[in-house]
């Protein structure tokens, strides 16, 4: 800052002797040179400056205050604006969980509905295939029974006489199976292999000699074909029982015996009386059959 001067002016001072009727005589003479005496002092310009630098940084520091306070409030906007953003993802998230765990509900139950029908329908038979032969002709059989050359088999499971056995067969619509063939012999020997469960399993054919003892004939009425029979051993042996508690013997045929041999010769003679299962037969019905599921 500039410095105030102050500046004296030459001074002299004179020291005489005073005489009574002189003047005043000049002696010596004493001079002080310029003097200068500074002062620091503030300048005005210096006195003006100094409020506005107050004002500038004052002004500077709410400014930076201002700057710290819409950062933050920026940020926490932007917070906000992530935290709705992330709520509402949350919820439409979970309303389309929702959805697919009733979509999927809906698609179990339409799928266990769609099986049932599926299931319904395959205990029925398929429609006729195309014939090799032309004019082959096409067989049906109802719902339990079993298709076979033209020929409808029903394998019983409940244990019944031979009579009984022949009634529940008729009250089907067929009889006692009668066999008129060795293919159809292997079928049935075949097939009683695979609905065996117990060593109880057999199964009467309709084959009887009740009404005259060794000339065996069928439920039709026809003789027994000498050479087409399927005897096991010595049967039939007519077995009157250990004490003849039979004494009729053994008049009705049975057909199958669990852990035997494995040959045709699968027949054998047995009391009427005895409860067990049977086969059924009746004709197929010739034609197409078309089975609609709902």
């Amino acid at each position: 800052m500039p410095e105030a001067e102050v500046v004296y002016s030459d001074v002299k001072f004179a020291r005489g002797k005073k005489g009574a009727n002189e003047a005043v005589t000049t002696s010596t003479d004493s001079t002080y040179s310029e003097i200068k005496i500074s002062k620091t002092q503030p300048s005005t310009a210096e006195l003006s400056e100094d409020p506005q630098q107050a004002v500038v940084s004052k002004r500077s520091k709410v400014t930076s205050e201002r700057v710290v306070l819409v950062v933050l409030s920026v940020l926490l906007a932007a917070a906000l604006i992530a935290l709705c953003f992330t709520t509402f993802k949350i919820i439409t998230t979970n309303k389309q969980l929702e959805n697919l765990e009733r979509h999927k509900k809906n698609c179990e139950s339409n799928f266990t509905e769609t099986l049932s029908n599926i299931k319904s329908c395959s205990t029925v038979q398929p429609t006729c295939p195309v014939p090799k032969v032309i004019n082959d002709p096409c067989y049906k059989c109802e719902e339990g029974w079993e298709q076979h050359g033209g020929k409808c088999y029903y394998f019983s499971i409940s244990n019944s006489s031979w009579n009984k056995s022949r009634d529940e067969c008729r009250a089907k619509g067929g009889d006692l199976v009668k066999i008129d063939s060795r293919e159809e012999q292997t079928f049935l020997h075949r097939r009683l292999r695979d609905v065996m469960n117990k060593d109880e399993d057999k199964f009467w054919i309709g084959l009887t000699d009740s009404a005259e003892e060794g000339r065996w004939v069928w439920v039709d009425g026809s003789p027994l074909n000498q050479s087409l029979q399927f005897w096991n051993g010595n049967e039939p042996d007519d077995w009157k029982g250990h004490n003849g508690e039979h004494p009729d013997g053994e008049d009705c045929a049975r057909m199958g015996e669990k852990g035997g041999r494995d040959a045709l010769e699968w027949w054998f003679d047995a009391y009427c009386s005895d409860p067990h299962r049977s086969i059924c037969e009746k004709s197929g019905v010739k034609g197409q059959f078309k089975k609609v599921c709902v």
